[in-house]
């Protein structure tokens, strides 16, 4: 809803911008690097930087996935791989599902390439796929936020919901671009 989106980045994306930006201040190995360095190397760094680097870098992700519900429907390559990993995009979403609501307290679900397979991942916190620390490392092409404040104010503690809601919502066309710039990685 209009309100939880205008909170969720005018509000917690923008506290992780302006707090990973003091964080990196003082810090010789952090300041001066792109985003994209100080993910890779998220384990080394403070955990202010490690956590503010990731919030910005899957906040940053997450609203690029998001589109006004608009009748799209799942990419070819998408399902190409759904179909080779899980076998329909039923079983798919509902394994995406089952990792969102066993991420306990806050954090975020993935559908990650690795291997040129579809993999469903989740991680603590503000941890992604990209970093040295993540359990599942790979690509992401879809990020769901299961941080209380993405949902609380629409679905209070019914996260379940929230995540059943999403699919109303995913850019599929940016999926697909994602799955293209994946190739090689």
């Amino acid at each position: 809803d209009k309100m939880t989106m205008e909170i969720h980045y005018g509000k917690h994306h923008k506290a992780y911008v302006d707090n990973l930006n003091k964080a990196i201040v003082d810090n010789d190995k952090a300041k001066d690097r792109n985003l994209d360095f100080l993910i890779s190397i998220a384990g080394q760094l403070p955990l202010a930087v490690r956590n503010n680097a990731g919030g910005h870098y899957n906040h940053s992700l997450f609203w690029t996935l998001l589109a006004p519900a608009k009748g799209q429907q799942p990419g070819s390559k998408f399902m190409e791989m759904v179909i080779g990993s899980f076998g329909s995009l039923d079983k798919f979403k509902e394994e995406f599902a089952k990792a969102g609501m066993q991420r306990f307290g806050s954090g975020w679900v993935w559908a990650i390439i690795k291997n040129n397979k579809l993999l469903i991942s989740s991680t603590p916190n503000q941890d992604n796929p990209l970093m040295d620390v993540a359990e599942s490392k790979g690509y992401p092409i879809l990020a769901l936020d299961v941080w209380e404040h993405a949902y609380y104010l629409k679905y209070q503690n019914l996260r379940a919901d929230y995540i059943k809601a999403f699919w109303n919502v995913v850019n599929w066309d940016e999926i697909e671009k994602r799955i293209k710039s994946s190739e090689g990685k």
